[in-house]
C-alpha cells in the first residue's frame, strides 16, 4: 500500500473510534469515566483534530523527503541506480555515502549526498624485474570527492547539483603514479607511460534537469563543465565492482576516460527499463594543468543507449566520435565504441553482495582497431573482501613510446602488441566510526606481455601494493517513496 496512505488510514480509523489521543496515550474506556461538559469536549475535539492534522502534515513531509529519495535524473527510479554522469548502475548496487535533508531559506527541501574514497598506499610496480622499463614504487594516495544535491520542482520536475574534486595534483604527483602498461596523456609535453595520470583538481561541477511525463517516461538534461556524456560505463572509480581496487584500469582511455570533459550537453529520454542519450562535448582531454579550467570546444559527439532488465543488471551500448583527443597528436581522431554488462546483488545481508562488470571498448583510428577487454568482481563478505580484475588490451607502440625499439625490424608505425594483465587482492575493514570505514588491503598484479615486449619489461612482470583505504560507510539502498 503507498506510504502516505496506509498511515492516514491507521490514523483515521484510530481517530474514530477513539483508540488514540495526540498526546499518544490510549483513551479511558472504563465506564466510570466521567463525561466532560458539552464545552469541553468541543474544546478537546478540535486540539485533537489539530494535533491530528498536525501529525498527518508531518508524516505528508516525512513522505515527501523519503520521495525526495530518488535517482538524480527521474523522480521514478530508486537513488541506488545513480552513477558517474548520466549513467546506471543496478538497481541494488551498495552505497558509500553519507546523507542530508536540509532546507533553504526558501523553506523548500534538499536531499544532499556526500562520497568520498582516498588510499593511502605504497605500490611497487615490476618489482622482479630490475632494471627493465616500468620498475618504479611510490608512496601516494589517489582520491576525490563527490557532492550531490537535488530537489522537486514542481509536481514532476527534478534538479540535481553535482561537484567532483580530486587532490591528486597535491597527493599523487605531476607525472601520476606508477601502473605498468598504463598510457594516455602526456607531462612535459611526452607521453605518459606505465604511469596513470592525474586527476584535475576540479572533475565535475554539472546541473541537470528531469520532468516526469508519467512514472514510466522521463526527459532530462545535463550539462558539465566539467562533465561526462553519454559515452562508456561508469566511470571506474564509481563501479562497486573496483571500488576496492586503487589503480586504473589499463583500459581507461579505451573505455570511460571521457568521465572529466571539460563542456558536456547531454539531453536523454527513459521509457520504462531503457534510456537513450545523445551528448556534444569537447573531445580534447584536459591539459596539464590540473587547476585549472580549459576551453569548451563542443567539437565532438556520442550516443547511449542503457537498459536495466532486472534490479541487477545494468547493460550500456555506446559510441562517440572523438575530434583531436590527445594534445601530442592533434591531427589524430577516434572513435570509440563500448558495451558493458554490470551486475550487483545482495547475499542475505546489506553489508554481504557480489558486483561485477564485463566491459569492452574500442577505438578506432586512421583504419586500425584496438581492443580492450576487462573482467572485475568484488565479493563482500561483512568487514572482508576479495576481489578480481583481468585485462586483455591491445596498444600500438607509440602508445607506449616504443617506436625507435621497435624500429630496426618493424617499420610500420600501427604495430599492435597484446598485453594480459590479472589482479587478485583482500581487505578487511579494521575500524568504523561515526559512518566512516577505515579498511587495511594489499593486491598482487602479474602481467603476460607479448613477447616483442619481454626485452624492454621483462619477463612476467609482477606489481604489488598495499593500502588504507578511507570512505563513508555502506548505507541501505533506498527506493523512491520507501524509507
Amino acid at each position: 500500500m503507498n506510504t502516505t496512505v496506509k498511515p492516514l488510514l491507521v490514523l483515521a480509523f484510530c481517530s474514530l473510534f477513539g483508540f488514540a489521543r495526540a498526546d499518544g496515550f490510549p483513551a479511558d474506556t472504563s465506564r466510570k469515566a466521567k463525561m466532560p461538559p458539552a464545552r469541553k469536549m468541543m474544546r478537546q475535539d478540535s486540539m485533537d483534530h489539530a494535533a491530528m492534522n498536525h501529525a498527518m502534515h508531518n508524516m505528508m513531509a516525512m513522505h515527501q523527503g523519503m520521495s525526495m529519495m530518488s535517482h538524480l535524473y527521474s523522480r521514478n527510479l530508486p537513488m541506488s541506480r545513480n552513477a558517474s554522469g548520466t549513467a546506471w548502475h543496478p538497481d541494488q548496487t551498495p552505497m558509500y555515502m553519507y546523507m542530508g535533508h536540509p532546507t533553504d531559506r526558501a523553506g523548500r527541501p534538499w536531499m544532499t549526498m556526500l562520497h568520498y574514497s582516498l588510499f593511502i598506499r605504497h605500490t611497487n610496480q615490476n618489482f622482479n624485474n630490475p632494471g627493465k622499463q616500468g620498475r618504479a614504487t611510490a608512496f601516494d594516495a589517489p582520491n576525490y570527492m563527490m557532492g550531490m544535491a537535488q530537489r522537486p520542482v514542481g509536481r514532476r520536475g527534478l534538479l540535481a547539483i553535482k561537484a567532483m574534486l580530486s587532490l591528486d595534483p597535491f597527493t599523487v604527483g605531476s607525472n601520476g603514479y606508477p601502473l605498468l602498461y598504463q598510457s594516455g596523456e602526456t607531462y612535459n609535453g611526452q607521453r605518459l607511460v606505465d604511469r596513470q595520470h592525474q586527476h584535475d583538481l576540479f572533475s565535475e561541477l554539472s546541473v541537470g534537469y528531469s520532468y516526469a511525463l508519467s512514472p514510466n517516461a522521463d526527459v532530462f538534461g545535463y550539462v558539465g563543465y566539467p562533465g561526462e556524456p553519454a559515452l562508456g560505463p561508469p566511470a571506474f572509480m564509481h563501479r562497486i565492482s573496483s571500488f576496492n581496487n586503487p589503480d586504473s584500469p589499463l583500459g581507461h582511455h579505451w573505455t570511460d576516460a571521457t568521465h572529466i570533459t571539460y563542456g558536456v550537453a547531454t539531453a536523454g529520454f527513459r521509457y520504462k527499463i531503457a534510456k537513450l542519450e545523445v551528448s556534444s562535448f569537447t573531445g580534447r582531454e584536459p591539459n596539464e594543468n590540473r587547476y585549472g579550467f580549459d576551453r569548451p570546444r563542443f567539437d565532438s559527439y556520442s550516443y547511449r543507449l542503457s537498459v536495466n532488465p532486472s534490479p541487477s543488471l545494468a547493460l550500456q551500448f555506446s559510441q562517440g566520435f572523438l575530434k583531436s583527443p590527445e594534445a601530442i597528436d592533434p591531427d589524430h581522431n577516434v572513435t570509440r565504441t563500448t558495451a558493458s554488462l554490470l551486475h550487483s546483488k545482495p547475499l542475505g545481508r546489506p553489508d554481504r553482495y557480489v558486483s561485477s562488470a564485463l566491459v569492452w571498448g574500442m577505438n578506432t583510428h586512421d583504419g586500425v582497431h584496438e581492443n580492450a577487454y576487462l573482467a572485475e568482481t568484488s565479493l563482500q563478505l561483512g568487514r572482508t573482501a576479495l576481489y578480481g580484475r583481468y585485462e586483455n588490451i591491445t596498444k600500438s607502440v607509440d602508445e607506449l613510446n616504443l617506436r625507435d625499439y621497435f624500429f630496426d625490424y618493424q617499420t610500420d608505425e600501427t604495430m599492435l602488441v597484446n598485453i594480459n594483465s590479472l589482479t587478485l587482492g583482500m581487505n578487511h575493514r579494521l575500524l568504523q566510526l561515526a559512518r566512516t570505514d577505515l579498511v587495511l588491503g594489499a593486491q598482487l598484479t602479474g602481467s603476460l606481455p607479448a613477447k616483442a615486449l619481454e626485452p624492454v619489461y621483462g619477463k612476467t612482470p609482477l606489481s604489488g601494493q598495499i593500502y588504507l583505504r578511507i570512505t563513508p560507510s555502506l548505507m541501505p539502498i533506498m527506493m523512491p517513496g520507501k524509507p
